[in-house]
């Protein structure tokens, strides 16, 4: 017998449907292989400064594991240049705490969205409500489709001011903002920045184009 609440119940899938894909991506190009991918792309900028791909490939995956990893700070306080100098300085430190928090809240709330999406599929099945369950994934597939439509016109027209309202949302003042030379602008240019919102949105709205279109719940 059908559950009254299952109408309700489709909503929920529907609102944890883009945490699910936002999510999904996040974790996607927290994985080692995009740094690879990414600096080997023959348009990536070379670092004025004097770093080479190889040394990029070496230090960056630090920064990377520290936004997963259980280890405070000191993860990447404790590295070092071969002359002794440290790699990041205090400013770059503080702001990768903060992105740290932001990174694993996000992810905490991936976890979450991918269990009861997981559990209200269950019940749907065994509770004879899978047509709503199909049907709340579909909405929300469009909801992301024209989130991302919005988002993605603002940030193709003004990138940089999309990527200071970004940070404005999650960072405190302009304590994100680095110079030329400092180590995390070396290993992460805006050109970085550019092609992890082009992978997010490529992989966000695929994932919600096959919930939208492809998602075709049976009558019941």
């Amino acid at each position: 017998m059908k559950l009254h609440y299952s109408t309700p119940l489709s909503w929920l899938v529907t609102l944890l449907t883009p945490l699910f894909l936002i999510g999904l991506a996040m974790r996607i190009m927290l994985a080692p292989w995009f740094l690879t991918v990414e600096y080997n792309m023959p348009y990536f900028p070379a670092d004025t400064y004097g770093f080479t791909k190889e040394d990029r490939l070496r230090w960056a995956p630090y920064a990377v594991t520290y936004l997963t990893n259980g280890a405070d700070i000191s993860y990447l306080g404790d590295l070092t240049f071969e002359d002794g100098t440290p790699l990041y300085n205090e400013r770059e430190l503080s702001h990768m705490r903060d992105v740290k928090l932001v990174t694993q809240g996000g992810l905490r709330a991936w976890y979450v969205s991918l269990i009861l999406l997981a559990l209200l599929g269950l019940w749907a099945w065994r509770g004879d409500w899978m047509r709503e369950f199909l049907q709340g994934l579909r909405r929300g597939g469009w909801l992301v489709i024209i989130l991302a439509a919005g988002l993605g016109g603002f940030a193709a027209v003004a990138f940089w001011q999309f990527f200071t309202f970004f940070h404005s949302l999650f960072f405190e003042g302009d304590s994100w903002l680095f110079l030329f030379s400092d180590t995390l602008i070396r290993l992460f240019p805006m050109q970085f920045w550019q092609d992890v919102f082009i992978w997010v949105g490529a992989i966000v709205l695929g994932g919600a184009l096959a919930l939208a279109f492809a998602l075709k719940p049976k009558a019941n």
